[in-house]
C-alpha cells in the first residue's frame, strides 16, 4: 500500500501552509518523512537546502510541536525544559540560558518559569512547548494541533505567538482538524486525500473558488406584499418576510432600492469556508 503518492510541498521562509486531510489520508507519514523519521521509497526533502535522511544539520532547522506527545518534561520546571533541550540542540549552556529567558518573557511564562510544568495549565504547557520547539530558531516549525484542548484565551495566546514568528521568517507547517484556525492562521492550504494532494492554493484564492455570487439580506421588519410582488419580478427569491436571496450580484443593488427604507440586520454574501471546501474535495475523492 503506498501511503503517499507524488506529494509535493514547498514553504517559503515567513509562510504557514496548512496540510490537511482526512484520518489516514497521508499527513502523518509525509511529516515523518519531513522531519526524517521516514526514508522516503522515492523522491527526496530538503529543508533549506539540506536532506534531513542524510545530513544532520538540516534536522538542526527543524522544530516539532506534535500533538499527542509529551513534547516536554512534566517533572522538571520550564525553565529547566528549555535550557536542556537548548543545549541537546547544540546550544552552549550560557546560549541556552539566554535564549531561555527571552522566550519565558515572550510567553509569558516567566512568572512560572520554577514550576514543575506538571502543575501548569493546559494552555501554559503548549505554549511551553512551542517555546522548546523554537529554543534554536528552527527555519521550519512542524505544528501539530497547537490549539486543541485549550480555552478562548490560551487560543487566541497562541494564534498571536504563531503569527508573530511567521513575521519574524519561521515557516510552519500546521496540521489541524481545526480548519477555522487553519482558515485564520494559513497563507496557504493544502489538502491530501487517499495519499495525493487534492489541492493546494492560497487560502483566499481556495476559498474564493467555492463561494457563490448569491447574496442573503435579512431586514428588520416585515417586507410588504407589493414589495414582495416586486422583488419576485426581479428575479429574486422571498425566502420569508424578514430574509430575501438575490442570486447573483447585478440584481444586489436594484434589491436594495426596492427595500429602501426598511431597516436592515444583514447583507451577507454566499461565502464558503475552509471547511466547506475541505469537505467538498474529500467527498468527491471518495466518489471516484
Amino acid at each position: 500500500v503506498d501511503a503517499v503518492r507524488e506529494v509535493s510541498l514547498t514553504i517559503a521562509a515567513g509562510e504557514m501552509l496548512a496540510f490537511l486531510g482526512p484520518n489516514g489520508a497521508g499527513k502523518t507519514t509525509s511529516i515523518k518523512m519531513i522531519a526524517g523519521l521516514i526514508r522516503p521509497d522515492a523522491g527526496w526533502v530538503r529543508i533549506c537546502g539540506t536532506d534531513p535522511h542524510t545530513d544532520a544539520r538540516a534536522l538542526k532547522q527543524v522544530g516539532a510541536v506534535l500533538e499527542g506527545n509529551r513534547n516536554v518534561y512534566w517533572r522538571l520546571t520550564p525553565e529547566e525544559n528549555l535550557e536542556y533541550f537548548g543545549v541537546l540542540r547544540g546550544m552552549s549552556q550560557q546560549a541556552a540560558r539566554q535564549r531561555s529567558q527571552e522566550l519565558l518573557e515572550r510567553f509569558h511564562l516567566t512568572h512560572k518559569r520554577r514550576a514543575l510544568v506538571q502543575s501548569l495549565s493546559r494552555g501554559m504547557q503548549q505554549k511551553l512547548a512551542i517555546a522548546v520547539a523554537l529554543m534554536h530558531q528552527p527555519a521550519l516549525l512542524l505544528l501539530d494541533e497547537p490549539t486543541l484542548g485549550l480555552d478562548v484565551e490560551a487560543t487566541e495566546d497562541v494564534k498571536r505567538l504563531v503569527r508573530e514568528f511567521v513575521q519574524e521568517g519561521c515557516a510552519i507547517l500546521l496540521t489541524t482538524h481545526q480548519l477555522a484556525i487553519a482558515e485564520e492562521l494559513s497563507d496557504r492550504v493544502a489538502i491530501i486525500n487517499q495519499g495525493e494532494i487534492v489541492a493546494e492554493e492560497p487560502t483566499a484564492d481556495l476559498i474564493r473558488q467555492f463561494s457563490g455570487s448569491a447574496y442573503r439580506i435579512e431586514t428588520d421588519q416585515p417586507i410588504d406584499h407589493a414589495r414582495q410582488q416586486k422583488l419576485e419580478a426581479l428575479g429574486v427569491i422571498v425566502e420569508d418576510a424578514l430574509t430575501v436571496h438575490v442570486p447573483e450580484f447585478p440584481l444586489l443593488y436594484s434589491t436594495l432600492d426596492l427595500l429602501n427604507p426598511l431597516p436592515l440586520l444583514r447583507v451577507e454574501k454566499d461565502q464558503a469556508n475552509l471547511t466547506d471546501v475541505f469537505l467538498k474535495l474529500v467527498q468527491e475523492g471518495k466518489n471516484d
